[in-house]
């Protein structure tokens, strides 16, 4: 590593982290002013907003955005550079524009690589306690929780019915059992109550009503009051929503894909926008990098600031197109995958751009 390296990962480093701070600091605050409402209301304690909610949030603050932090470290520092004349003595120096963007691609993937890190070990454990913070005292999260008219393949030929889920006591209302063989309904349960209970591991369920169908001129009917079941639906497959998938490790959540897809759960589509989001997202900062790089390399008349306008439309245009991205997957036009990873290319495309027309 020559001198020239070092400087440049240097400046890079520290330029990111101080921003981070900054920013995190500012942020906060915002956070803080607009939910201490809810944090009074449903009488959040002081512990548990600084260690559950602040201190798991700002990793994944951190992770969310720091694509966006990386981008504007780089036009910030090195069109300072550019405007000191630091580059034309680089260049002038005979290092070619290639070999100067090796510590910035070097120190990019440092970078990508710990983000990645992040979102594979530490952030789904920590999101853990922050989501679980969020459901209990801010009332936007709250009110999230509403599950109605839930469809579910609980196993080949098994589909269960609830009109509507309480959180509240942990019971469905209006249950259907249907079993299905040869694309004929062979049997049909249904309750007007399936109460949890951990202790059998499955349901209590209350009026029953059984219908087997013989396939003759009279069918099989049984009922009764209460009967306990078990069966391949447990209470945690209520709570599973777009957050839960925040949570869980890459095993854990590539379990939770397989077990969505065979049940036709729809929430499987945040599932696979999370999985494709963990790895897509460390990647973008290499891409920006050298779209930042090519971009504020050279002196403009309109000096940092000029720089520092494109660079953040720029990076904002990518956050937008991510986001929109993923309506892609909602409407089942594209696989996850596909639609996740196309944000990358795209741009990357243009970075290719930007880097030869930089060189010249």
């Amino acid at each position: 590593m020559k001198k020239i390296d070092k400087y440049i990962s240097r400046r890079f480093i520290v330029t990111f982290f101080v921003a981070l701070l900054l920013i995190i600091f500012i942020v906060i605050i915002f956070d803080i002013s607009e939910k201490i409402d809810d944090f009074v209301q449903y009488k959040a304690p002081l512990h548990a907003i600084i260690f559950d909610y602040y201190v798991n949030w700002v990793p994944y603050f951190i992770n969310m955005f720091s694509p966006l932090f990386v981008f504007i470290t780089v036009i910030f520092f090195t069109s300072r550079m550019a405007s000191n004349s630091e580059i034309i003595a680089i260049l002038s120096g005979g290092i070619s524009y290639g070999r100067m963007m090796v510590p910035y691609i070097c120190t990019a993937t440092f970078i990508a690589l710990l983000s990645l890190m992040l979102n594979l070990y530490i952030i789904p454990e920590a999101n853990s306690g922050r989501v679980y913070f969020e459901m209990q005292y801010i009332k936007e999260a709250r009110n999230k929780f509403r599950r109605r008219d839930i469809h579910y393949q609980i196993a080949p030929g098994q589909f269960v019915y609830v009109e509507t889920f309480s959180s509240w006591n942990n019971t469905a209302y209006k249950f259907t059992l249907e079993t299905v063989e040869e694309n004929r309904i062979k049997s049909k349960l249904t309750a007007e109550t399936a109460v949890w209970d951990s202790t059998l591991d499955g349901w209590h369920l209350r009026n029953w009503f059984i219908r087997d169908y013989t396939g003759g001129l009279e069918d099989r009917v049984r009922s009764g009051e209460k009967k306990d079941t078990v069966i391949a639906l447990k209470l945690t497959d209520f709570y599973n929503n777009e957050k839960t998938v925040e949570t869980l490790p890459g095993k854990q959540l590539d379990e939770l894909i397989e077990v969505q897809k065979m049940r036709g759960d729809s929430n499987v589509m945040y599932a696979q926008i999370e999985k494709h989001t963990r790895w897509s997202m460390p990647f973008s900062a290499i891409i920006l990098t050298i779209i930042g790089v090519s971009l504020s390399s050279r002196k403009r008349r309109g000096g940092i600031g000029w720089n520092l306008a494109i660079g953040i439309a720029l990076a904002f245009s990518y956050i937008l197109f991510q986001r929109f991205s993923q309506m892609f997957v909602f409407t089942g036009t594209l696989p996850a995958g596909v639609a996740l990873w196309m944000p990358n290319v795209i741009f990357a495309i243009i970075a290719a751009v930007l880097y030869d027309r930089a060189r010249r």
